[in-house]
């Protein structure tokens, strides 16, 4: 089998120390000390996503349970992982996902070519709809909506540029921005008044039982769609690029069965992590430690936390660890994807729907004789160093080589 590179590489990456600090930031590269900095609980809170400007700016509203600490995200995690099990997610979404990727599939075979970006915000985006209550409004115009939303530029100057920095700015005028007042008309307020006359199992049910306002639940589902939404449509494009690129793998892949399609998804989730730096701010004195040595970080301390250099620490996750290696050994307790859907309190509760999810589209999506149609290129969002697959284009592949005469 033909190793898979790592696809996603920046200029200007490279070895570096595991932990260092540059102008009062700490720099934290290797996975353990990653790893226990997100596991260091009241130690820190969430710096990342311009958190603290959208707590500063909305100090008395309920912030989105991505900017949360403590008990109050404590609290807010246990109410809502239940939405988020892996037995709920296979129970309740199975189907719903496997007839919404059997219809996009026949849609691709049909026209014979798409950008599969396209298709994957479809799918992703009537995914999440059910799992957050999105569901009184037309999906298609609200894949529109939400597209609009994640393409428009800076709406302020303090919001970095990439689809995160957006969604801060659009927290601070939300009822100024047209993209989001449209997405809160068309989408968000037909479903809680469609809840508050008759509650149902889903994330904007549970949020008006906990008082909050239309504008806060607005908040959350840019939020949902911010962090499940648009996460997911990347992964899907880049796990499509990895397996149509190795027939090899992509055989090994449509062969296996469920845990072991979930083994190769994992490890290309953990060799092309979506969101590619974490932040945090020490909430009191932290020690961390990598190899023999141990690194003081002081209380008030911005940490950034390397997610992809950490993914790639061969001392964490074996040799070759910038190649697709499905089933490799790893560190005691280290989870496949490593630290992709992050850890500790703020480890990403949607990991078993994404998974799922993407296992379910791309069984089908992976055997009609599909294949790239050019080169795609990668974006990047530079609050988060995450990246955005663009240009890949499906076509149905000949079945036969052509002729050279």
């Amino acid at each position: 089998m033909t190793e898979c590179q790592r696809k996603t590489v920046r200029a200007g990456e490279a070895v570096a120390p595991p932990v260092e600090e540059i102008d009062g930031v700490g720099h934290v590269r290797a996975l353990e000390p990653v790893r226990q900095v997100l596991r260091a609980g009241g130690s820190t809170t969430q710096a990342g996503f311009n958190a603290e400007s959208a707590r500063s700016g909305r100090p008395k509203a309920h912030p989105p349970v991505l900017f949360q600490d403590g008990d109050e995200h404590k609290a807010k995690r246990k109410a809502i992982a239940r939405y988020f099990a892996p037995a709920t997610v296979d129970r309740r979404y199975r189907e719903l996902m496997e007839e919404l990727a059997d219809r996009l599939v026949a849609e691709i075979l049909q026209e014979g070519r798409a950008s599969l970006s396209d298709v994957t915000m479809t799918y992703s985006v009537e995914v999440a709809a059910q799992v957050v209550g999105l569901t009184e409004s037309d999906l298609d115009g609200m894949t529109r909506r939400l597209n609009a939303f994640f393409a428009m530029p800076p709406a302020a100057p303090d919001a970095s540029a990439g689809r995160f920095g957006r969604l801060v700015a659009a927290l601070k005028a939300v009822r100024s921005i047209p993209t989001v007042m449209a997405f809160d008309r068309s989408d968000v307020r037909p479903a809680i008044a469609a809840r508050r006359v008759e509650p149902r199992d889903d994330v904007i049910s549970h949020l008006i039982s906990q008082d909050y306002t239309d504008e806060e639940i607005l908040v959350e589902c840019i939020t949902y769609a911010a962090a499940g939404m648009i996460t997911t449509r990347e992964f899907i494009s880049m796990a499509t690029w990895h397996l149509l690129e190795q027939p090899s793998l992509r055989d090994a892949y449509l062969a296996a069965e469920q845990p072991e399609r979930y083994d190769i998804l994992d490890e290309i989730l953990r060799l092309e992590p979506v969101v590619g730096h974490l932040y945090r701010r020490t909430t009191e004195p932290l020690t961390l430690t990598c190899d023999d040595s141990s690194y003081a970080v002081p209380a008030g301390a911005v940490l950034d936390l390397y997610i992809r250099a950490a993914n790639a620490d061969e001392s964490a996750v074996g040799p070759q660890p910038l190649t697709v290696c499905p089933g490799r050994e790893t560190a005691a307790g280290l989870r496949p994807e490593a630290m992709s859907f992050g850890d500790g309190n703020h480890m990403c509760p949607g990991n078993a729907i994404a998974t799922q999810e993407s296992d379910i589209f791309l069984t089908r999506l992976l055997r009609p004789p599909l294949r790239l149609d050019g080169a795609p290129r990668i974006e990047w969002d530079e609050l988060i160093k995450g990246y955005a697959v663009r240009d890949l284009v499906l076509v149905i592949a000949d079945e036969e080589p052509p002729s050279s005469s």
